[in-house]
């Protein structure tokens, strides 16, 4: 007899539904066996609605396995949370295990906002336990050493060595290694700098550490100072004599180019003078001039005679012989005596 239809449809309904939980079993057997067997059991549902929201179920199960054994109460929602936040699940677990082990006060709520922060919280909590050391000046991004030039002018070229511990708590929106770096160097310019002499800072060069360890250079850091030592210290160049070189040139450049310019000063009114006195000779010759006019118009008008025309006549004559005897009289070399 045929088969009825709607027992037809329930029959595949049920070989479909067969066929999905084969599926189901055969793809997640593996992880529910072993999160049963580790007793952090995950429900078959939970299984498979990782998968529908893009979670990782191997990723989950792991986390969790490591979580229950270590004693650690993490939820597979709490897990499935920070993964879809683009967070290091796994990283964020083994942290929170090195930090239950080494009795650190580690919250998952900080350890996820650790890392979404996009520090590594696993890392921070080794640094917690086993302090790790910092070069200052950091060598891979400049020079090796930090340049400063104590009160005498002697420049010196120091390198520290800064040890450091995390600081969980202030691990999120605290400063990085970059600005322990940069306070410490600053801190080395400041005691060089401050030093009366080059000689006293290379006699007591853990004054330089002290300084700046007393100077609280992790004052918003994530990071706790426990020491800082000054690994080298090397005598540079004496700053003080290049520059005081620098001066006496430049103060020679100065009054070379005040003399210059009083120089020209000089030859600028000598130029002037001349152009005076060509003025006033020209005026002389221009005077000279009107004096036959003048003695015209008096011999007209008869405030000259002719009698006393001939005698200034004369008198010039008379002048101009004078000169010209006094002339002749200093070209002519003195005599010389018998030999």
């Amino acid at each position: 007899m045929p088969t009825p239809p709607l027992v037809a449809l329930l029959g595949l309904f049920a070989l479909v539904g067969i066929l999905i939980c084969a599926v189901v079993v055969l793809t997640y057997f593996r992880l529910w066996l072993r999160a049963w067997l580790s007793e952090a059991s995950v429900g078959w549902l939970q299984l498979v609605g990782m998968s529908l929201r893009k979670v990782n179920p191997t990723v989950i199960v792991d986390s969790r396995i490591m979580a229950v054994k270590a004693g650690l109460n993490i939820t597979t929602n709490e897990l499935e949370t920070h993964y879809l936040a683009s967070g290091n699940v796994m990283r964020v677990v083994q942290a929170l295990i090195a930090a239950n082990k080494a009795n650190i006060d580690l919250t998952f709520q900080q350890a996820t906002a650790i890392d979404l922060a996009g520090r590594d919280v696993l890392d921070a909590v080794r640094t917690s336990v086993h302090p790790k050391v910092i070069d200052c000046p950091d060598p891979t991004k400049g020079s090796s050493t930090v340049a400063a030039v104590a009160m005498d002018g002697i420049q010196l070229k120091a390198k520290a060595r800064v040890t450091v511990r995390t600081n969980i708590k202030r691990l999120v929106g605290g400063a990085t290694e970059e600005t322990i770096i940069a306070r410490v160097g600053e801190g080395i310019v400041t005691t060089i700098g401050s030093s009366q002499s080059h000689k006293k800072v290379l006699e007591n060069p853990d004054s330089i550490s002290k300084t700046v360890l007393a100077r609280g250079l992790d004052a918003g850091t994530a990071f706790e100072i426990l020491s800082i030592d000054i690994a080298d210290v090397d005598v540079g160049e004496n700053i003080g004599a290049a520059l005081q070189i620098k001066q006496a040139e430049a103060d020679k450049q100065i009054a070379q180019a005040r003399a210059e310019e009083r120089r020209a000063m000089a030859r600028a009114r000598e130029a002037e003078m001349v152009a005076m006195v060509q003025e006033m000779r020209a005026r002389v010759v221009e005077a000279e001039a009107e004096v036959p006019r003048a003695m015209a118009d008096a011999l007209r008008s008869g405030n000259l005679g002719v009698i006393d025309y001939y005698r200034m006549k004369n008198i010039m004559a008379d002048t101009g012989m004078r000169e010209s005897i006094a002339k002749a009289d200093t070209l002519i070399p003195p005599e010389e005596g018998p030999k």
